[in-house]
């Protein structure tokens, strides 16, 4: 008997429901700006119907380049935002090349650039709306994919409970495996290996994901031809898999290959220089505006309390465990164990202007210095006292892996709950995971984020900071 209910809901229906919102937003946007600012964007009428034929003709170009990918089961709301903007991007890099070959419009560049900001914003507000909405529609039961897992080992188990909890749109309609004793303990065991098939055809499945070892070789092969006589996708669990949880990356050396157990956006060219590039201009922003005034004011309070230096030098591990000289408003008294002890809550040796600059993370402006000379980077790990990365080093074995990225002003780990004080080893592999995480998953968004949510708790108050 197979097993009912609505598999796919209106499933058939997404991918049109994305197009046609992506031309509704897009051209509404234009409507509307037609109506405030017609003024500057067209000669006359004549010009706007060229103008909206150019703008859907760009967007069918660019969806062949950059397709939409907010209905797959499992996409993250950083990457539909990053894959938003990168399609607003190119569209309107077709678009502008466009109307300046017809002379259809004569917008100064800036106008240009508003008007890309806005469009990237509206156009990912639709994409993240549409996510949540379609997440919605799944969790309630519809538009899902039946799966079933052939392996009843650890692996088998450990995938059947990531999409029991899973809210992307999978279900799980068998668990196989020649043991029969599990039937006694988990629910959804059908059958031995040998019952596969004929079930697969009669419940309409849409995957099968086999996690049986290496030595059942025929089992695992017979599967294969199966599913692909089928079209039935297939996917194998490697058998590392018990003890590699991780994200990894399948390359090759010529025909054999490789796994990598590691990504690493970052080791790409163009997201490093990316990523250089944000960095020396929004250091240079703050280093030009803010910093002058803010050095003036706390540095003569600074001054006034307490005898020494404005700025607190002190050596730091950085990139690839190279020693830098980081740059920080001093806060605190001299004192000769500066370079040994962390700050701790009351600590005597902070002044009351240090308290205030620490509260509000005005004692880190310096530290665009370094940004700017190439040592730090705006978002990234935040930089140790040597002291503090020789402890940690002999107490977490892979801990230095932090360090194969630039150290940040802010980072991924302080936004997260691990900012300030870490008073026990456990508190410290939080940090790191923390920052293991962020370089596995960097994207320029996600920088944007962090950012984003480091500048909302320096307004409104973080109680870590101290």
């Amino acid at each position: 008997m197979g097993i009912t209910n609505k598999k796919g809901g209106y499933g058939f229906l997404i991918g049109w429901i994305v197009m046609l919102g992506d031309l509704l937003c897009i051209n509404l946007f234009f409507l509307v700006l037609f109506k405030y600012y017609g003024y500057i964007f067209f000669y006359d009428k004549h010009s706007l119907i060229e103008f909206f034929l150019l703008i859907n003709l760009s967007y069918y170009v660019t969806k062949h380049i950059i397709p939409a990918n907010i209905s797959s089961n499992i996409v993250f709301f950083d990457k539909i935002v990053q894959r938003a903007v990168s399609f607003i991007s190119v569209l309107m890099l077709i678009f502008i090349t466009g109307v300046t070959l017809f002379g259809v419009v004569s917008p100064k560049w800036y106008e240009w650039a508003i008007c890309y900001l806005a469009l990237c914003f509206f156009y990912s507000l639709w994409h993240v709306i549409f996510r949540i909405v379609l997440k919605s529609y799944r969790q309630s039961g519809h538009n899902y994919k039946r799966v079933v897992i052939v392996g009843g080992g650890l692996n088998g188990l450990d995938i059947m409970h990531e999409f029991a909890s899973s809210v992307y749109g999978y279900k799980v309609c068998g668990l196989f495996d020649d043991n029969e004793e599990l039937k006694k303990t988990q629910p959804l065991y059908v059958g031995k290996i040998s019952k596969v098939e004929q079930f697969c055809i009669d419940n309409e499945i849409d995957e099968i994901y086999c996690t049986l070892p290496g030595n059942q070789e025929p089992k695992i092969l017979k599967l294969l031809n199966f599913s692909e006589k089928n079209m039935i996708r297939f996917y194998l669990v490697p058998e590392f898999y018990k003890y590699i949880k991780r994200k990894l990356v399948l390359n090759f050396l010529r025909s054999t290959p490789i796994i990598e157990i590691r990504t690493e956006p970052l080791q790409s060219f163009s997201n490093r220089l990316l990523k250089r590039a944000f960095d020396i201009v929004f250091s240079l922003i703050v280093l030009v505006t803010v910093f002058p005034l803010v050095y003036l004011i706390c540095g003569l309070l600074i001054k006034l309390e307490s005898p020494g230096p404005i700025l607190f030098k002190q050596q730091r591990t950085g990139l690839h465990g190279k020693i830098f000289t980081c740059y920080k408003f001093r806060s605190m008294k001299l004192n000769k164990e500066a370079n040994l002890l962390t700050t701790v809550k009351t600590d005597p040796r902070i002044t009351r202007i240090g308290n205030f600059m620490r509260k509000t993370s005005i004692d880190e402006l310096p530290q665009f210095i370094n940004v700017l000379v190439g040592d730090m980077s705006v978002v990234g790990p935040r930089p140790h006292m040597i002291k503090q990365t020789e402890i940690y080093n002999k107490l977490i074995d892979t801990f230095m892996i932090r360090h194969l990225i630039k150290p940040g002003v802010t980072g991924w780990a302080q936004i997260s709950g691990y900012r300030g004080e870490i008073k026990t080893v456990e508190q410290m592999e939080g940090r790191f995971k923390h920052d293991v995480w962020y370089l596995e998953n960097w994207s320029f968004i996600l920088d944007l984020k962090i950012i984003f949510v480091t500048a909302f708790k320096v307004v409104f108050g973080d109680e870590d900071a101290y």
